[in-house]
């Protein structure tokens, strides 16, 4: 881990400490609780910038410390220059999306790819990646000669159908505590048609949490082995018991106490492979000969009691639970106060000294940047605002010091420079006061941030040149109020936060919708070419056809798809109504049967096929 890590570790054992040393009531919020920490604490062993106000910032940048506040990204990115230089082609598997969001940060930094679906170096699939997404960034990366390094998955993402034969490494960011999960991981390269050795590397912090997740997870893959070879299906795996979660979070927490330093050692990428081949088969022996009977009495910590932690029984000694305690870390405190000044003003004698209070800074009326006032209104503004704050005889105080912040010259500098505004502040001359007026109907101060989003989605759904659409898609908002703001946004957006985020969406969306234009245009244009396109149309299936769906259903399908529009809203609802509602198969009870989300995966295959005829017809 590192410093950062063992801060934050230690913050969250802190946060609970009465659950980690056990004081829990017996009933279902203590396990809740538990169960909370253990999330917790493996947040912690991926990333600290899971947690906010970890990252340091404001500004915030994409830089080394990315790297170095973790000790999983250190090794990530020693291993993956590696593989990079020996031309291997890697596939990244973590449990949350949210790791998957500071991997692709890391992947831009290090210049393996852009701040896109499919990059230039690199690949993404998540729960939230849409169908045609997913389709176009495995095919990118399967494509001969393809030019991608990494393909970023969460782990339960990748069982729709995956296949990802052209890499041959996998890394495991973390690991699940069902196996299956990550063997199913696994096997997004370990497919037919793989002609190269698949190496697979899991991450696991030393001395935390996550070793007990890969021992109770090898413990079920040596269940499921018993339960199968012995035909005893009946016996069910039980989720995490209380005692076992407690000692979970035990293992290693009192070395985090005990020191705030970094434990990643700067050693070769060799020697830490070749140890972490010795710790797998250190394992891989604990369990191997293992009965059924030793695992069902087998906890997390050993095969003994789920008392027994450290070779001792805590069950024989619960009234003596305090002396084993696992202590906090001690804070040190500094004395910011005169001693002698306190007790001689607490022991006075008489009425307190009249103390006035300072007097309020002055409410700043809201100007955001999306409302595009000129710049002229906000120097106005700002002037206005100093005059304000002279006029209530306003003391800039000394600027807190913060850990790596600036030193106390500079913060008084900063001080100094900010009281020399309020103390030389005049106030607005009546052409000043008059033009800021005139200023103030120049921007949008009607637009508040809901409006700026449902605009923004407007433009990312219809287009930004649709603006009618964009009008009846936002309620308070007429037609000529979108057309001034959206010209105006056009010409201006640069001056907006995160602008390339929110134009790098509305261009997806935009993209999007070609896309679905140039899919209708080849739909109706195959529909269109035959007379009786529910009798006559052909589908160009391939060796690949399946058998549960007749081609007369297939043409039933895109003929009432291009009837209603792909990409319309509820298409595939209406299908699946006008399914039932036809004569033509009143008998067909499998068709009749098929659900909306069945419908449309359906629709989907079709869509592919059509679009692959008319690439080969080009």
């Amino acid at each position: 881990m590192s410093a950062m890590q063992r801060k934050w570790y230690q913050k969250i054992l802190e946060k609970d400490i009465e659950a980690v040393n056990g004081v829990l009531s017996n009933n279902r919020e203590g396990k809740t609780r538990l169960l909370n920490i253990v999330m917790q604490l493996r947040k912690c062993c991926n990333h600290p910038y899971l947690f906010d106000g970890a990252e340091p910032g404001p500004p915030y940048t994409t830089d080394e410390h990315i790297v170095e506040n973790a000790g999983k990204m250190i090794l990530l990115d020693k291993l993956l220059r590696r593989m990079k230089a020996q031309g291997s082609r890697v596939l990244l598997f973590s449990q949350m999306s949210r790791v998957l969001d500071i991997l692709e940060d890391y992947c831009i930094f290090r210049e393996y790819g852009n701040m896109y679906v499919c990059g230039t170096d690199y690949c993404r699939i998540d729960g939230s990646t849409q169908h045609e997404d997913r389709i176009e960034a495995i095919d990118e990366y399967n494509r001969p000669g393809s030019d991608k390094f990494i393909f970023l998955l969460t782990t339960r993402a990748g069982g729709l159908g995956i296949n990802l034969v052209t890499a041959d490494i996998v890394i495991l960011y973390d690991s699940d505590w069902n196996p299956q999960v990550d063997l199913q991981a696994m096997d997004r390269a370990h497919r037919i048609g793989q002609k190269k050795q698949v190496w697979v590397f899991r991450f696991i912090t030393e001395n935390a949490i996550e070793e007990k997740v890969l021992e109770r997870a090898a413990q079920k893959l040596r269940l499921d082995q018993l339960v199968i070879q012995q035909g005893r299906i009946s016996q069910q795996q039980k989720a995490a018991s209380k005692d076992e979660l407690l000692n979970m979070i035990r293992h290693g927490a009192k070395t985090m106490f005990e020191s705030a330093e970094s434990t990643v050692a700067d050693d070769d990428i060799d020697k830490i492979i070749t140890q972490g081949e010795q710790k797998t088969h250190e394992l891989n022996k604990k369990y191997e000969n293992i009965g059924l009977d030793d695992l069902q009495r087998f906890t997390v910590e050993g095969l003994g009691n789920a008392y027994e932690w450290q070779g001792e029984d805590y069950s024989k000694r619960k009234e003596a639970v305090g002396m084993t305690w696992i202590q906090p870390a001690k804070r040190e405190r500094k004395a910011n106060y005169a001693i002698d000044d306190y007790y001689r003003e607490a022991l006075r004698v008489g009425p307190k000294q009249d103390r006035s209070k300072q007097p309020r800074m002055p409410k700043q009326p809201t100007v955001a940047d999306f409302q595009f006032f000129p710049p002229r209104y906000t120097e106005l503004m700002e002037k206005e605002n100093y005059w304000q704050m002279k006029q209530r005889g306003i003391k800039i105080p000394l600027r807190p010091a913060e850990e790596g912040g600036a030193d106390e010259e500079t913060r008084e500098k900063e001080r100094a420079e900010e009281q020399a505004k309020i103390d030389e502040a005049e106030p607005l001359t009546e052409e000043e006061q008059a033009e800021k007026e005139t200023l103030q109907e120049q921007g949008f101060d009607d637009w508040n941030r809901r409006d700026f989003n449902a605009f923004v989605k407007a433009c990312e759904r219809y287009g930004r040149n649709q603006l009618e659409m964009i009008a009846e898609e936002m309620d308070n908002k007429t037609l000529e109020q979108v057309q001034r703001y959206a010209n105006t946004f056009w010409q201006r957006y640069k001056e907006i936060a995160d602008y390339e985020k929110i134009i790098n969406n509305i261009e997806k969306g935009e993209s999007r919708l070609r896309k679905q234009m140039e899919i209708q245009q080849h739909l109706t244009f195959k529909v269109k070419e035959h007379k009786l396109p529910l009798e006559q149309l052909r589908i160009a299936y391939g060796p690949s056809r399946g058998k549960q769906w007749t081609e007369e259903e297939d043409r039933f399908l895109l003929v009432q798809l291009e009837k209603i529009g792909y990409g319309s809203e509820d298409a595939y609802e209406h299908i699946r109504r006008a399914i039932r509602k036809s004569d033509r198969f009143r008998f067909d009870w499998f068709f009749k049967s098929r659900s909306t989300l069945e419908i449309q995966r359906r629709c989907n295959t079709l869509i592919q096929l059509i679009e692959k005829e008319f690439k080969g017809d080009d």
